[in-house]
């Protein structure tokens, strides 16, 4: 047991270093597309999709069904109410033929029965009315049936050939559900990294405010400064802290983001690759934006025109509904009792075989008004495809100004940054000539604050504004 756990001890301690290491932005897509649930769903509906378009392949091929059942009657079946008396025939010799056995009177003629009115036979043939009962009081019965469809007007194919668009819509939507996922980790990503460069910002300045209260401290022992210059210096001291704590905070809120959309547990300590980068790096190609390749890599117009192909298979469906369906039939059916040869209480089968014709004659437009209808709404997925692609090329338009508006802005913070530096050195001389006062000095320092955090959230705004562009180009997932 005490193996056990120092095992299990040894290696959680092995695991959670490997991400304290440094976890690259693949890396937490990998671990992304790995975990997500959205993912996986899509998955699953790549993998029913495939099934539904097994299932359709199986309707071209003969279908085998079984049949069966048992009834209890409460009677039998009697062809006859009472015994049957037939007349009788003898062959007559005068005329050659077979002449019924009819009661003569004197004069020859046959005499009739005044109830039926018909002649009255010298002769009768008796039929029992119990050779006439059969005992259908407790039948079983079944069958074996062999369907092989021959023409069904298309609808066969048509089904064939919306499983196959089906299936791809479904790639193409877990496509634009990968596309999703790794967007909201580069966003988190970028986040933390921004969040942890600012950490550190937040602590350089608490240091930067902390020694400057130490010398402002220092110079009102010796009376150069004034209490109230120390007051207002422990103010923006105590200031610097909490913005220090307050990014602290945010960052650690952040990190349980990243492992949450990674799928780790959010207590897991992750440390970013990018966290200890300086500036920016050269490998951000930009995406190519013809709109045509553009289209043609967007996985949600993918959706839409494979949406077209599945409606107009649709269409095909309906128009099937209108035309004539043949089919072959076999059966090998039993019963008992069976008729088979003669009425016997015992099992008996045959073979059987035919061919089922049906035509549509008339409907009242009932079917040819669904085929209209399917092609309306073939017809409205057409424009909605129109205008998504009219909106994908104001996204692509969108997302270049602003990628290069990201780096218009990151130019001009850097530019920012070092005319705040210089104006920080320049106070803190000038502080110490007496020139200025710690009010001038807080507010070089918080000058320069504010220009480096202008500059962080630049060139974190120049990486998400090339992934959202990598994005509405289709290329994100080639990443």
């Amino acid at each position: 047991m005490n193996r056990l756990l120092l095992t299990l001890l040894a290696t959680a301690a092995t695991a959670t270093p490997l991400l304290a290491q440094g976890v690259s932005l693949d890396s937490c897509r990998s671990m992304a597309l790995s975990n997500n649930k959205a993912i996986r769903i899509a998955e699953e509906n790549v993998r029913g999709a495939g099934y539904l378009r097994d299932a359709a392949k199986s309707a071209y091929l003969p279908g085998i069904d079984f049949s069966g059942g048992y009834m209890h009657n409460q009677r039998g079946i009697s062809l006859l109410s009472e015994d049957a008396k037939l007349p009788t025939m003898s062959f007559d010799p005068k005329t050659m033929s077979y002449q019924y056995n009819i009661l003569t009177g004197a004069d020859g003629k046959p005499m009739v029965d005044p109830k039926t009115g018909q002649p009255i036979p010298t002769e009768v043939a008796v039929i029992p009315k119990e050779a006439m009962e059969f005992d259908t009081r407790n039948v079983f019965f079944g069958a074996f049936t062999l369907t092989q469809p021959i023409y069904l007007g298309g609808s066969i194919r048509a089904l064939n050939q919306i499983a196959k668009h089906g299936e791809s819509i479904a790639r193409s939507l877990q496509d634009v559900a990968r596309e999703d996922v790794i967007l909201s980790v580069d966003e988190a990503y970028w986040q933390v990294v921004s969040l942890a460069e600012k950490k550190a910002l937040a602590q350089s300045f608490v240091d930067l405010v902390g020694s400057f209260r130490s010398n402002v401290k220092a110079m009102q022992d010796e009376g150069v400064a004034t209490r109230s210059d120390v007051l207002s210096v422990d103010v923006k001291y105590n200031e610097a802290n909490i913005m220090l704590t307050k990014v602290d905070n945010g960052l650690s809120l952040s990190r349980m983001a990243l492992a949450q959309i990674c799928g780790v547990p959010i207590d897991t300590e992750m440390t970013l690759t990018d966290e200890a980068s300086e500036g920016l790096s050269a490998d951000m190609t930009i995406p190519d934006t013809n709109m045509q390749d553009v289209y043609a890599r967007r996985s949600d117009l993918e959706v839409l025109r494979k949406g077209i192909d599945l409606l107009k298979s649709k269409e095909d469906l309906s128009l099937s509904e209108m035309l004539p369906k043949l089919a072959a039939v076999g059966a090998w059916s039993f019963s008992n009792p069976n008729l088979n040869d003669g009425f016997k209480k015992r099992f008996g089968s045959g073979f059987s075989v035919g061919a089922m014709l049906t035509v549509p004659i008339w409907h009242w437009g009932g079917n040819y008004n669904k085929y209209r209808a399917s092609k309306s709404q073939t017809a409205a997925q057409r424009l909605l495809l129109e205008d998504m692609e009219e909106k994908v090329s104001l996204q692509v338009s969108q997302a270049r100004f602003r990628y290069n508006e990201a780096f218009k802005t990151y130019d001009m913070t850097r530019s920012n940054m070092n005319s705040a530096e210089e104006n920080l050195r320049n106070a803190e001389f000038a502080f110490k000539e007496g020139v200025m006062t710690t009010d001038d000095v807080m507010a070089a320092q918080t000058a320069w604050l504010q220009a480096k955090s202008e500059m962080i959230d630049a060139q974190i705004a120049i990486r998400l504004c090339h992934t959202y562009l990598s994005k509405v180009t289709g290329t994100l997932g080639d990443q």
